[in-house]
């Protein structure tokens, strides 16, 4: 009657420890129809759903969230559906994701956390061999080279210069595999 987001959250909590997960998820969608905006609400459903084991079902949330016109938080949501796709090992998925939030917004955080992404490749779950360490750098390169395109404007100077120094500590962390000419040559 008086919908307020501290009473959904209660009532949901409230709901979640009797179990009834069906009323949570009834509860949600009021809440959503309610504050289509609130990226807290979209969330903490797609992580219920994750946590019941309905990967489709978060996937499906986290895409309805990102399709809304207005957010209020819509870096934490691009944030936390990247770090979903990440764990579920869906590596293509999230380099769609970050393409897709790069179409939106060519910010220099997201292609950071995209270079970032490509340089751990599949690396965050094993010890890679040294060949497939060599693409995962590849991949990471190419995107800062997309970056250092996009960021080429005398507007964008500081971005472009924070990009370049984040490039040149990371292939610093490469070690042998590092090639810190490569950003200097970006840098003339």
């Amino acid at each position: 009657m008086a919908p307020k987001a501290k009473i959904f959250d209660k009532y949901i909590v409230m709901e979640l420890q009797l179990g009834n997960i069906d009323r949570c998820r009834k509860l949600y969608i009021k809440y959503l129809e309610w504050s289509p905006q609130n990226c807290y609400a979209w969330i903490k459903y797609a992580e219920l759903e994750n946590i019941l084991s309905e990967k489709e079902r978060a996937r499906m949330l986290f895409e309805e969230a990102i399709r809304q016109p207005q957010l209020d938080m819509p870096e934490l949501l691009w944030k936390v559906y990247l770090e979903f796709e990440i764990s579920e090992k869906e590596f293509e998925r999230t380099r769609q994701l970050y393409e897709r939030l790069l179409d939106r917004k060519m910010d220099l955080k997201v292609w950071i956390s995209y270079a970032k992404f490509e340089a751990e490749g599949e690396a965050n779950d094993s010890l890679l061999e040294e060949e497939k360490k060599k693409q995962c750098i590849q991949h990471a390169r190419r995107v800062f080279e997309r970056a250092d395109n996009c960021l080429n404007a005398p507007e964008l100077k500081e971005a472009r210069s924070a990009l370049l120094e984040e490039w040149l500590n990371m292939e610093a962390s490469f070690g042998d595999l590092g090639d810190v000419s490569l950003v200097n040559a970006s840098c003339q």
